[in-house]
């Protein structure tokens, strides 16, 4: 089968951003917490190539460990709702009865709530910062999972293979583990790439609010709050916190499009 350009594309990018974000120490040119009131507000140069913010910091190097604060935070939430939400998905659709219908109620009761609300809800009762971050926006997602899981793994749970390692004797572990789970592998891939992106816009919602990565770590959101109060004098944090928001929330998202279309059968025709 040839790889989609798109797709090959989409890959690069999200693979050159997390590269940076991991490289942070290595590729930022600057001490992301150092000071320089002399410099502060300076318009982009050669010394600092995106200019600097109120208190002189370099605005780059703060750009590239806010990406990387960014990408920790929403990775780990939503590895974390997919361990959970997947789980209880697979459970409910595999049982079946009463787990399926306790499972479920519980999941439209957190799908009941907007996302922003229950997220904010969360880190009023745990306190800010980048972990309880990390906790509301895992809790908002695990429902998306259960629900996403639940459905295929119904119709795979009713499949002859299923139903012959069954009869064979194969245990209830080995059959979601060997038999459902690895069918649904795409799924998974498609929907993790897309709930990433819509993550790293929820992680800098709770940061430009002050309820995610608390100063003096950098955060992308919070970079953007901090800079709206200097548009008309300095824009270039705002500016650029903002595009960055933007290339890895869109790159991320244009990989899951991508790779949905081209993991779904039913549009490779259309192709």
């Amino acid at each position: 089968m040839r790889i989609p350009p798109l797709l090959v594309f989409a890959a690069a990018l999200v693979a050159i951003l997390v590269a940076v974000a991991a490289l942070a120490p290595v590729v930022a040119p600057h001490d992301p917490f150092g000071q320089n009131i002399l410099q502060r507000l300076k318009a982009p140069s050669a010394a600092f190539w995106l200019g600097t913010d109120q208190f002189g910091r370099d605005v780059l190097s703060r750009i590239i460990y806010g990406l990387r604060a960014s990408l920790g935070v929403s990775v780990s939430a939503v590895l974390g709702a997919l361990l959970v939400g997947g789980s209880l998905g697979l459970a409910a659709a595999y049982y079946g009865g009463w787990v399926d219908r306790i499972v479920m109620r519980l999941m439209d009761v957190l799908f009941a709530f907007p996302v922003m609300l229950l997220a904010i809800g969360i880190i009023a009762a745990l306190g800010p910062g980048a972990t309880t971050t990390a906790i509301a926006i895992a809790l908002v997602y695990t429902p998306i999972f259960a629900r996403v899981l639940r459905g295929p793994a119904l119709v795979l749970g009713g499949s002859d293979f299923v139903l012959a390692a069954r009869s064979a004797g194969a245990s209830d572990g080995r059959i979601i583990f060997h038999h459902i789970l690895p069918n649904l592998a795409s799924v998974v891939l498609v929907q993790t790439s897309l709930l990433l992106s819509t993550a790293i816009l929820v992680e800098a919602s709770l940061s430009f609010l002050g309820l995610g990565t608390q100063p003096p770590a950098p955060s992308l959101g919070m970079m953007l709050s901090e800079g709206r109060g200097f548009l008309l004098l300095s824009p270039w944090s705002a500016v650029f916190s903002g595009v960055a928001i933007l290339v890895l929330a869109f790159g991320l998202n244009l990989l899951g499009d991508v790779m949905r279309d081209t993991l779904d059968p039913r549009l490779r025709g259309e192709r």
